[in-house]
């Protein structure tokens, strides 16, 4: 499902070009489609906790992921088949609405599946993710390539996601969370109260900055990264895809290899380790006089930027109980920054050049960095402590 949400998500990115010329709209207008798509995600992440508290996550998935089809199927029809603007953009806040809440929802079983192992298994879900996401934008270039309509395209991908994921959740085990632990509230308006009980913890803000400063890392190379190497290094359009390409092997690469890393030295000091990496990387890539210097700051960028996001859904879920509500509230942090930051990074931008932005995103990794800490695994969770 990881891998999927990954295709899904990337399927329907790259063909940000056609929807464009198809609908016939300037760069404005695409926004508002994004900004959709990102308002729906929000409110999908921040509703995930009541329907899991409500319905528990396999009930809830199985509804989440029609959603999903749904909206890509509408969003695929309104820009190709249909024409119409409107259609794409009610397509589009459906899919972002059931995206959001499936993302929350499987980020909880897994966390799950970690706490029943023992082992640190987020970060590996988290690179299917990712290799998800290469693999959509790469389908997605061919099918650009050879003149494949982003309906055909998009409805495609609608039925084998549908088909997948409707599979994927029998495997999914029906029991539900908030009655995982004996004092589990039992009223309705109980358990919405323990939902919401998360914002008042000081824990949450803290792993929420952790994830706030890796989410602008991971973020910020999506969306300007190209544009960065372009503008700021003055080089080519290829080279640019060339560095997105280079960071997103990076990252993939360490978050498949990660999860062993962080059992051997505990959550807290990977993290800390990583706030470096990324800082240092992302400094060098700033600074670099040469393209080799760039492409090493860029590596070492991706690494670092890698694990920030799964280690705090993995210590948002420490406790059980209130996992569903305290991944809910740091995904929602999370997705915040991805929403916000490049919309706010362009603006910045605008007035001191991209390079320059870039210095923002320094001191967001290095406030991630100091935050660590509150990644400390609480008494009894089997995960992220390392071995002493």
């Amino acid at each position: 499902m990881f891998l999927l949400c990954g295709v899904t998500f990337a399927s329907w990115a790259s063909r940000l070009p056609a929807v464009k010329q198809n609908l016939g709209i300037d760069d404005f207008e695409v926004g508002v489609l994004l900004f959709a798509m990102g308002a729906g995600s929000l409110l999908g992440v921040m509703s995930a906790n009541v329907i899991v508290a409500r319905w528990g996550a396999r009930r809830g998935l199985s509804v989440t992921v029609v959603g999903v089809a749904l909206g890509l199927l509408l969003a695929g029809l309104g820009v190709d088949a249909l024409g119409s603007y409107a259609v794409a953009t009610a397509g589009l806040a459906l899919m972002g609405l059931c995206f959001g809440a499936t993302d929350v929802m499987i980020n909880v079983e897994a966390a799950a599946v970690e706490q029943a192992t023992g082992r640190t298994l987020m970060p590996l879900f988290h690179a299917f993710f990712s290799l998800g996401t290469v693999a959509g934008a790469g389908v997605g270039v061919a099918m650009a390539a050879w003149r494949v309509g982003a309906s055909w395209h998009l409805g495609t991908v609608a039925v084998i996601w549908l088909v997948v994921t409707t599979f994927a959740l029998r495997f999914v085990p029906a029991h539900e969370r908030a009655h995982a632990a004996s004092d589990a509230p039992s009223s309705r308006g109980e358990r919405l109260h323990a939902a919401l009980a998360v914002w008042r913890d000081p824990r949450t803000y803290a792993i929420g900055a952790i994830i706030l400063g890796m989410a602008f890392a991971e973020g910020s190379a999506n969306d300007w990264l190209t544009i960065a190497v372009v503008d700021g290094h003055g080089e080519s359009e290829a080279t640019g895809a060339i560095f997105l390409t280079v960071f997103s092997i990076s990252m993939t690469v360490f978050r498949a290899a990660g999860g062993p890393i962080v059992d051997r030295i505990g959550r807290v000091w990977a993290l800390r380790g990583l706030a470096v990496t990324a800082g240092v990387g992302l400094i060098v890539f700033i600074l670099a006089p040469t393209l080799p210097l760039a492409f090493v700051g860029v590596a070492l960028w991706g690494a670092g930027a890698s694990l920030g996001f799964p280690l705090g859904m993995s210590a948002a879920a420490d406790d059980p109980a209130k996992a569903a509500a305290s991944v809910s509230a740091a995904a929602t942090i999370g997705y915040v920054a991805f929403l916000c930051g490049p919309p706010v990074l362009g603006w910045i931008s605008h007035q001191i050049g991209i390079l320059n932005t870039l210095w923002i995103i320094v001191g967001l990794i290095v406030m991630s960095g100091l935050a660590s800490g509150a990644a400390k695994p609480i008494a009894g969770s089997k995960v992220g402590a390392g071995h002493h």
